[in-house]
């Protein structure tokens, strides 16, 4: 009984001190809980987060797969290790990651687009394309997976679907649709 209450007490110190902009500080509480309860969800996932922010990839990587092998279908984990991934230059690994986020999580919008955007950067265009539709699919709201799935397109030697999208953005997002016009170029005549 006591243990869950010292645990409660050092979880909401920890976030108190990140609501008060002190990550140092929370980073302390939570190595302090991981120290005694080691097998702390909760605490190895913001020790994970904590770490990426300050840039410390090779320790947040670290955390994330010890996380992910005692919680292997948490989406979220997945697709931060894939993002962790991503900042370390190993887009093979960040696409690994994404895609199991996608299987943990099928609705997982940002997953489907980091894989869509990495794919498209290993130049797997037809999979990019795919993983692009599906987030905007979720998404249908946010310019983001648009202008990238707009820019795969292109790349495919589809510019009437890149089109299709800029005149489809233009209806919700008119300065996106700009700027994915001046970005695309002029539409070659068809």
């Amino acid at each position: 009984m006591i243990d869950a209450w010292v645990r409660r007490w050092v979880r909401w110190c920890a976030l108190t001190q990140l609501a008060l902009g002190r990550p140092a500080a929370a980073q302390r509480l939570f190595e302090r809980l991981l120290a005694r309860w080691p097998h702390d969800l909760h605490a190895q996932a913001s020790r994970a987060h904590l770490l990426a922010l300050a840039g410390r990839w090779p320790e947040a990587e670290v955390t994330y797969l010890a996380l992910l092998e005692a919680s292997p279908d948490d989406a979220a984990a997945w697709f931060n290790l894939g993002w962790v991934r991503e900042q370390r230059g190993n887009d093979d690994g960040a696409a690994a990651a994404f895609e199991r986020a996608t299987h943990a999580d099928a609705r997982l919008d940002r997953a489907w687009f980091g894989l869509g955007q990495v794919l498209a950067r290993q130049h797997r265009l037809d999979g990019a394309a795919a993983a692009l539709k599906r987030n905007t699919e979720l998404q249908p709201m946010s310019p983001h997976g648009w202008v990238a799935l707009a820019h795969v397109q292109r790349a495919r030697g589809r510019a009437d679907e890149a089109q299709r999208i800029v005149d489809h953005l233009q209806g919700f997002e008119p300065k996106a649709a700009a700027a994915l016009q001046r970005d695309l170029g002029p539409v070659p005549a068809g």
